[in-house]
């Protein structure tokens, strides 16, 4: 589960093997996907990957040429996701940005203290590939300015007058939320995200609304 600017975190990891009836390259990205979240990108070898995925890295190459494609699969995979609980917070409230935005925020903070989060797996990607020019850099920055945007575009819509301002503070406190888990567990300042951005949310200066 992925949420705000890949918000959440990764399923559960306590069944990495995966049936062999799912298509060898579905296999190969989803071990990929839990083991890069779980242990890191670069601790991840390409045998550790075709191990998890019942096969061998020859057929792990066969399927991305190289690792670094794989890893670009994996944070491609990571976006479409997130575009899909985006959409999913629309259809469950139509025409109500602010409900959109409590929903995610909402979410965020359920998946935030789920005892497998290691934080924002976009977020940790980018730590982890230092080098500005790595492929996947694009894919990382595309995806968290476009959070951005769509937050800035929701706060816009749910009528706050300084969207920009208040989409930047929400966006500061997931970050920072999402970071913390890591470093002080799901019961540190995480547990108060949802609190926290209600009371930015209440304080933040809105246009009138229609009775």
């Amino acid at each position: 589960m992925v949420l705000i600017g890949n918000i959440g975190c990764q399923s559960d990891m306590t069944h990495l093997k995966r049936p062999l009836t799912v298509p060898l390259r579905n296999r190969i990205l989803a071990a990929a996907r839990e083991l890069f979240y779980r242990d890191g990108i670069n601790a991840v070898s390409v045998d550790a990957i075709a191990a998890a995925a019942g096969t061998n890295k020859m057929s792990v190459y066969r399927n991305f040429p190289s690792k670094d494609d794989l890893i670009l699969a994996y944070l491609d995979d990571l976006a479409a996701e997130s575009e899909a609980v985006w959409d999913a917070a629309r259809a469950a409230h139509p025409d109500d940005p602010d409900a959109q935005l409590r929903h995610l925020l909402r979410e965020v903070a359920r998946m935030a203290t789920h005892g497998n989060c290691r934080g924002c797996a976009v977020a940790n990607a980018a730590v982890e590939l230092a080098e500005r020019k790595h492929p996947a850099r694009r894919i990382v920055e595309a995806h968290k300015r476009r959070t951005r945007e769509r937050l800035v575009a929701l706060c816009r819509e749910a009528g706050y007058l300084k969207p920009e301002s208040v989409a930047d503070e929400i966006f500061l406190l997931v970050e920072g939320a999402r970071s913390s888990v890591q470093s002080v567990g799901p019961a540190g300042p995480a547990s108060r995200l949802v609190a926290l951005a209600e009371a930015l949310l209440a304080d933040a200066p809105r246009k009138p609304r229609r009775k």
